[in-house]
């Protein structure tokens, strides 16, 4: 009974958003790993153009996709395949859960938290902000004092292939530490779930 009670709160909490499924990553196209890595760059003037959903589909795989479905493993790698790190992605209708399994975005809140990450242009103009959270109890063979660190390193890998993801993909992205305790709350995460990093993608501004 608790649990329903808890479904009904998530379910009014996510308003009328409905889980928005992905359509498969384009894994055969982009640029040469070595041309994204020269272009790879950080730029803070982004257009607030929507992104298409396979351009969204695309780099939400390319940063922590499911990229060996036979046992789950993903395209960057975490502390003994802890994969405690979720990507939240925030967008002007609302706040969204990267599922990597079904490759699907799940609701979460109905309201638009972008500015919430900073107040700066690159984050209110952004079509996409990503919001690295990680679950700390996942961790569960690495010692308390050692789990920040190992989510830190491990949110570190997933930024770097969404960095070259946009490098190849013509985007722009800047990593940002956001003003973590009161977008906690606004996201109603639970104690254990610590935000690391922020990261906003979107087209150049020319």
């Amino acid at each position: 009974m608790l649990g329903l009670f808890w479904l009904g709160i998530a379910a009014a909490q996510a308003g009328e958003l409905k889980p928005i499924p992905l359509p498969p990553a384009q894994t055969d196209g982009g640029k040469p790993l070595m041309q994204a890595l020269k272009q790879r760059q950080t730029i803070r003037e982004l257009k607030p153009q929507k992104l298409p959903v396979q351009v969204l589909a695309n780099l939400l795989w390319a940063g922590f996709g499911v990229n060996r479905p036979e046992n789950g493993h993903r395209t960057a790698p975490s502390a003994m395949n802890s994969q405690e790190v979720d990507l939240y992605v925030a967008l002007p209708d609302g706040l969204y859960l990267y599922e990597a399994k079904p490759h699907q975005l799940k609701p979460v809140l109905d309201h638009d938290l972008r500015a919430k990450t900073s107040r700066q242009p690159f984050a209110t103009n952004a079509p996409v902000v990503l919001i690295y959270v990680a679950d700390l109890p996942r961790l569960t063979k690495a010692k308390p004092e050692q789990r920040e660190f190992y989510a830190a390193v491990d949110t570190g890998f997933i930024g770097q292939n969404i960095y070259l993801c946009c490098a190849s993909e013509g985007l722009a992205t800047v990593v940002y530490a956001p003003d973590r305790a009161p977008l906690a709350a606004a996201m109603q995460l639970r104690p254990e779930q610590s935000i690391i990093l922020a990261q906003a993608v979107g087209y150049p501004k020319q």
